[in-house]
């Protein structure tokens, strides 16, 4: 892709993001959770197995949802044994389809209530939680504020935006756009909270980055032109693993969207981080495992 392609992609987020709160829906909302109880996973009848005694909860990133984000990653964990889950957050009222848009305060109270969903029904104790972009991150305020630490075993980010995003420097222009700034607070409060230096951000990673008693892994990809600069993704802290996936795989050029959407080497440090008694070498190969 070529480098003013890949700087447009994120003033095109911010574009879609004001399109889509101001514009009233005109079609029916399509159902998260009626799409995936066709598609393999959100059987809330699946029991934890013992070499799998957690349920994986999915979380997923700003504009996705609980089917488009997981089409690939979903089926691969429960081809693996593993009782999987995916919810819907951060909807906005009269936006179908593109969620984790609102407040992500309000957002990690409908994943706290999601995982108390999921622990009822599997019967397990604790659930592992996975999640793409705002998915990996927006966990981490529930773990830290909302007694998630008591129920969540490990939280694995792809590519999370944890320490706020630049968006390749673009961020840092808002205040030069009259109302910008304000568009974003109030009607995507989401992206305005994910800015590098946001008050949100600010006080989420007050005191440290990890809360004691979870596992956290963090995987990214150098390429990613979204959560930028890509390091930023990184956690600091004990019982926590980052991982770059060019480290994995020199030629793996997945960028913020493709590594949490297909990339199976992505996947395979996912599965490891969730079984770490039984990991394996993650390489290349990985891609056709």
């Amino acid at each position: 892709m070529l480098p003013w392609k890949r700087a447009l992609r994120p003033l095109a987020a911010l574009l879609l993001t004001a399109a889509v709160a101001v514009v009233p829906a005109t079609t029916a909302r399509a159902d998260g959770a009626t799409a995936t109880a066709s598609s393999g996973w959100n059987d809330y009848s699946c029991k934890p197995s013992a070499a799998h005694p957690r349920p994986v909860v999915l979380v997923h990133g700003t504009f996705a949802n609980s089917v488009d984000n997981w089409l690939a990653l979903a089926p691969y964990l429960k081809n693996r044994g593993y009782c999987v889950f995916s919810l819907d957050y951060g909807q906005l009222p009269g936006v179908p389809f593109f969620h984790a848009l609102g407040p992500i305060d309000k957002s990690a109270e409908q994943l706290s209530a999601y995982v108390d969903k999921v622990l009822a029904a599997t019967g397990a104790a604790e659930a592992d939680l996975v999640g793409h972009s705002q998915g990996g991150m927006m966990p981490r305020y529930y773990v830290k504020f909302l007694g998630g630490a008591a129920k969540v075993n490990a939280l694995v980010g792809i590519a999370p935006n944890n320490h706020g995003t630049t968006l390749s420097g673009l961020a840092n222009l808002l205040p030069y756009f009259p109302g910008a700034e304000d568009l974003l607070s109030t009607a995507t409060p989401a992206l305005a909270q994910q800015v590098a230096g946001s008050e949100f951000m600010t006080r989420l990673n007050a005191g440290g980055d990890t809360v004691p008693g979870v596992r956290y892994t963090v995987i990214a990809t150098k390429y990613d032109e979204v959560v930028t600069p890509y390091r930023t993704q990184f956690l600091n802290g004990p019982d926590v693993k980052n991982v770059l996936i060019q480290d994995l795989c020199a030629v793996d050029l997945s960028e913020h969207a493709l590594v949490g959407l297909t990339d199976r080497i992505a996947f395979h440090e996912v599965a490891n981080a969730l079984d770490p008694a039984r990991a394996t070498p993650t390489t290349c190969a990985s891609a056709i495992g």
